[in-house]
């Protein structure tokens, strides 16, 4: 008996993992090398400076999670959040509720704001809100929401938060090298993201910045992070150039295909980059309307990136015509989570999958199952 793996051949258009390119699929097969090695110590050094490079920060604590973006979470929010500190989230999806998980397994008081998914936190929201906590750790909220395709408009929200003297977390899972996020100019004080989306390399991998604020109050902690992987004080030193410490193994040929991914985000431009994924959206957009499907979020705060559709209503059965899709034409589509399960898909356009070709490959597909 035989137990090789011999994967399909898919379109990923769903909300991620996106389609890698060949080149990062090559680097994943280069030879191993100690995760120590100075080689591989270099590398690690280049990927910090690419992170940094495409977060627009120059956040000294920027690092690599050996593992996926829900680790980026809790790094970030069990190092800042200790039993009895007060914080305040914004809940309009999935994600939202999760780091209220996180943050009450840390043990702080949440005050939550909660916006009917599909929508944006807005800043009268947090006015009210910081006028029940006007002193909160931190204020946290999702940047890219992938259960809705909602995108957040952060600057203001952002000045409300500093004025208050709190910090700011925000999840950029889903928006990293896909619309314009800027971490030093809108003040973000800690910031996760994950590999799978925008940026097409394999999932496994989380980066994170913190703030010089934000490592301040990591080293005010009055008790140890709760969490002994994810503890910044043992694994910044991990990242800490030629005298680096050992924290872990670090998942070597993952490293490898982030170093690549990130080599062709800047090779291709950070903006440019930004204006693909906005201009392949206004292409499905209009090809998506012309079949009958509409938009979940209104236009001013949608994620270019990731399309949440209402399906036509001639369609009674969309986890049937997605299963068509992916058996009959290998292109994958999301479908909705939590109150929108089956209601609606969510299309990703995301790294390498963010081209026309994507684009014409699904909606001829559509018009001929259709």
């Amino acid at each position: 008996m035989s137990y090789s793996f011999n994967p399909p051949k898919r379109f990923l258009m769903g909300p991620g993992p996106s389609d890698a390119h060949p080149r990062v699929l090559k680097a994943m097969s280069s030879p191993l090398i100690g995760h120590l090695d100075p080689h591989f110590v270099q590398m690690m050094d280049e990927v910090k400076d690419m992170v940094q490079q495409t977060f627009l920060t120059k956040n000294e604590l920027t690092f690599v999670v050996s593992a996926p973006g829900s680790a980026g979470m809790e790094t970030c929010l069990v190092n800042l959040l200790e039993p009895g500190d007060e914080c305040i989230i914004c809940i309009n999806g999935v994600f939202g509720g999760r780091m209220v998980d996180i943050a009450q397994r840390c043990g702080a008081v949440v005050h939550k704001i909660n916006t009917p998914w599909g929508e944006v936190t807005n800043v009268e929201q947090v006015k009210s809100a910081l006028e029940k906590c006007s002193k909160p750790k931190l204020v946290a909220l999702v940047h890219a929401e992938t259960s809705t395709g909602a995108l957040q408009p952060l600057a203001e929200i952002s000045d409300l938060v500093h004025n208050a003297d709190s910090l700011l977390v925000v999840d950029a899972v889903t928006s990293w090298c896909g619309v314009p996020l800027k971490v030093d100019e809108w003040g973000i004080d800690a910031i996760y993201s994950g590999t799978q989306k925008n940026l097409s390399a394999p999932p496994g991998l989380s980066p994170v910045s913190f703030s010089p604020k934000a490592v301040e109050a990591l080293e005010a902690r009055k008790i140890q992070v709760q969490s002994w992987f994810l503890d910044l004080n043992l694994v910044k030193n991990y990242w800490a150039g030629a005298k680096r410490a050992y924290h872990h193994t670090a998942p070597v040929s993952s490293v490898y295909a982030m170093h690549e991914a990130l080599s062709l985000v800047l090779e291709e431009g950070l903006e440019n980059r930004w204006e693909r994924h906005q201009k392949i959206h206004e292409h499905l957009k209009v090809e998506l309307e012309n079949l009958g499907f509409n938009y979940l979020v209104n236009e001013e705060n949608r994620l270019p990136n990731l399309n949440s559709v209402y399906l036509p209503d001639a369609i009674e059965d969309e986890a049937k015509l997605r299963s068509v899709l992916l058996n009959d034409f290998n292109i994958e589509v999301g479908g909705g989570l939590g109150d929108f399960a089956g209601k609606i898909w969510r299309i990703g356009i995301m790294g390498e999958s963010c081209t026309k070709n994507h684009v014409n490959m699904l909606i001829g597909a559509l018009k001929e199952i259709l």
